[in-house]
């Protein structure tokens, strides 16, 4: 089976452009509609489309100023401007839409659509664009955890509706990202800004099978399934990672407190 590999580097200053055993990636960034963790000012400078899902715009002109309290509100707003806004337009403010669109921000308008969640629009947005590669590409979705719990599921759902797709869902606490069943997975650890706390959550169906390497109490053959065995409150103990699953899983790791350095760019 093929190995998947997996890093964080998108939590550091500067991605390595040296280490051959990792893949290139092209990210994206999607911000949805709940508190922004202090790091997005980093995942904004490493990604290469900037997409808010619709009231993520809110988030993005309120609160991502105070990130840089010795600069001018407008500039801060000006220089961290989305290219897309794209969602059911019930939750973004017309002024928000109009100081955006004045600035060349695309407005997507999905209203008639509401099968989907935002995230999902948003992320089909990006699938659609001719000059992705596809392969390559990680998705990077801050505000996707917190607030209403039927939300936090709905954008674990994307997980599994886009599952040859990496995507990662983050708040300043932790990351989730699906393991896909299809291949067995390397996670290189980023232990500067990640770690040491993880998890292993059956997604979809019971694991019959898991086996682990590199964590304080790995899984050997071990099914997991809700109303027995999850992985929670697990270690970090070796700097790769091994998971063997014959179904998706949930891997889930803590993401560390030091003040990230503010990327205004």
């Amino acid at each position: 089976m093929e190995v998947m590999l997996h890093s964080s580097t998108f939590l550091l200053p500067t991605i390595p452009a040296d280490n051959d055993k990792l893949p290139s990636l092209t990210y994206s960034l999607v911000i949805l509609n709940q508190s922004l963790p202090r790091f997005t000012p980093l995942l904004w400078k490493h990604a290469q489309l900037r997409v808010c899902a619709d009231g993520g715009a809110n988030r993005l002109h309120d609160d991502l100023p105070s990130f840089f309290p010795n600069e001018d509100v407008l500039a801060v707003r000006k220089t961290f401007k989305p290219d897309v806004i794209k969602g059911d337009m019930d939750s973004v403010r017309d002024d928000v839409l109009h100081f955006y669109s004045n600035l060349g921000t695309k407005i997507v308008d999905a209203s008639h659509d509401q099968e989907t969640t935002d995230l999902h629009k948003c992320v089909d947005y990006i699938h659609d664009l001719t000059d992705v590669d596809k392969s390559n590409l990680c998705i990077l979705v801050v505000g996707a955890l917190g607030g209403r719990f039927d939300h936090e599921i709905g954008n674990v759902n994307v997980l599994c509706r886009f599952s040859t797709t990496r995507i990662i869902l983050m708040n300043d606490d932790c990351l989730i990202q699906l393991l896909p069943g299809t291949h067995h997975h390397e996670i290189h650890i980023q232990h500067s800004v990640e770690g040491p706390h993880c998890g292993l959550i059956p997604i979809g169906m019971p694991s019959r099978s898991t086996t682990t390497t590199g964590l304080q109490w790995d899984l050997t053959n071990t099914e997991m399934r809700f109303g027995g065995l999850v992985s929670t409150s697990n270690i970090v103990k070796e700097n790769i990672i091994t998971v063997h699953s014959e179904s998706d899983l949930l891997w889930t790791i803590s993401i560390r407190k030091p003040q990230f350095v503010q990327q205004n760019s």
